[in-house]
């Protein structure tokens, strides 16, 4: 069985409504329009890259296979992702995102500058990774994972790769505490429980402790 069929089976990770939840927060959040063109990196069996079109983007997907189904209204592409250049032309998208990618890879200044490249000036780069602090007992769960990240590290690889007004921080997975920002503090204190060692079948206690890092920026004009 490959790397998808195993650990992003729909019997180990049933579908949801996340997907679209995430694409429709950061469309907000980074003020996306209708008709944008975004480039998934990584899209997997395209959950997130559906979520996006639904969400009124043009999108483009890239892995190295295909998992199953994907709509009319992305655009897939098979290609290696770590070592060869992206198959498409610079300067084509608005947007580039990945979500749980950059970890998997063993040259991350490629895949940031392969980002940077395929990217229209000024466009937005959106970046996704495992929170070290809080997974890093889960962290090699994944055989294929080859880079953790901190803040900090995220933070310092986009300044170096030139990328302009640098963001880096912390993402709870819980579409919850982006509607209602005033409970975070129930997630911080279930934190004080430390890093996780298992993953726990109640959402919001997982989700509160097992975050994220979000790392941003555009390309130069």
């Amino acid at each position: 069985m490959s790397y998808l069929e195993t650990i992003y089976s729909h019997a180990a990770r049933p579908k949801t409504d996340y997907p679209n939840e995430l694409a429709l927060h950061l469309k907000e959040m980074f003020q996306l329009k209708d008709g944008m063109t975004i480039l998934d990196i990584g899209c997997g069996r395209g959950d997130f890259a559906e979520a996006f079109a639904g969400a009124g983007l043009i999108v483009h997907g890239v892995d190295r296979e295909r998992a199953g189904h994907f709509p009319n209204s992305v655009t897939f592409t098979a290609a290696d992702l770590v070592y060869e250049p992206l198959p498409y032309k610079d300067g084509t998208f608005d947007i580039v995102f990945s979500k749980s990618v950059i970890e998997h890879v063993t040259n991350p200044e490629h895949f940031i500058a392969e980002n940077l490249r395929v990217l229209k000036p000024g466009g937005r780069l959106i970046c996704l990774t495992p929170d070290w602090y809080t997974q890093m007992y889960i962290f090699w769960d994944d055989h294929t994972h080859q880079r953790p990240f901190t803040i900090r590290g995220m933070r310092d690889l986009l300044r170096i790769m030139e990328v302009v007004d640098v963001q880096a921080m912390l993402f709870y997975q819980l579409p919850v505490l982006w509607r209602y920002p005033s409970i975070m503090f129930v997630s911080k204190l279930l934190q004080l429980l430390g890093p996780v060692k298992k993953l726990h079948r109640n959402k919001f206690i997982r989700w509160s402790r097992e975050l994220m890092i979000l790392g941003t920026g555009t390309k130069p004009r």
